[in-house]
């Protein structure tokens, strides 16, 4: 993660720039380093670890949807929470995000898991740990990335007003324990894996819940249809 790679967009810059020199960002950096030098493969490519920032810029921020970990397949890991690149088959989570999206809202099924769309809309896409190895789920967990992550939350609950977080399953809720509810709209609900969805994450209708707070708080509400065709900016 040279200075290079992080390019990281400046309203976020602004108040993130401190973090990198912290001890515990040097150690993350110098992990990482240590896995290429070691010949392991990382996803995403560090020019798209931050890709979560720099689609959603601070000041737009509207709905935060937290994930945990980058998926670890070769080709699906772009930056976003459980976002692939077109062309790459829908992983089960977000199929169910697509489910309850079409019973929601009517919403048909998009052909594609590329949620650039609602990031360049205000919808930060934020992982907890924001790399991995190849092949090896959780495998840069307890590294550094959670701190990091969890200084965005804490500026977004401080920055920011009016804003929906969807926290889905027991991790996401515990990340999400500093925000303050009397300015933001907290929406909780399981995970949308399969191991969990039919115990609630079904019928928890948070994208409409969403996109009323948004309106009765006079922001804009998100489009959640998706394009037929993503963004080639992934």
């Amino acid at each position: 993660m040279s200075q290079a790679e992080i390019q990281l967009e400046a309203s976020w810059l602004a108040q993130l720039s401190d973090e990198f020199q912290l001890p515990y960002m040097q150690s993350l950096k110098r992990f990482l380093r240590e896995e290429k030098d070691a010949g392991k493969v990382i996803f995403p490519p560090g020019k798209e670890m931050f890709a979560a920032f720099n689609h959603t810029p601070l000041d737009e921020v509207r709905v935060v949807i937290l994930g945990q970990d980058p998926y670890h397949g070769p080709r699906q890991a772009h930056g976003l929470c459980f976002s692939v690149r077109p062309g790459v088959a829908l992983p089960p989570s977000l199929v169910n995000i697509y489910k309850e999206l079409q019973q929601d809202l009517g919403i048909p099924v998009a052909a594609h898991g590329c949620l650039t769309h609602w990031a360049d809309q205000g919808v930060l896409l934020l992982n907890s740990v924001l790399s991995v190895e190849r092949g090896n789920a959780a495998s840069h967990q307890g590294k550094g990335w959670e701190q990091f992550t969890d200084r965005a939350i804490e500026i977004v609950n401080r920055e920011c007003e009016h804003v929906v977080f969807m926290l889905w399953g027991s991790y996401a809720q515990r990340k999400g324990a500093v925000i303050d509810t009397r300015r933001h709209c907290v929406l909780r609900a399981p995970h949308p894996s399969p191991l969990s969805a039919h115990r609630g994450f079904f019928g928890c209708a948070h994208f409409s819940q969403a996109n009323t707070y948004l309106q009765e708080h006079g922001r804009e509400p998100v489009d959640w249809h998706l394009p037929d065709q993503p963004s080639s900016s992934v």
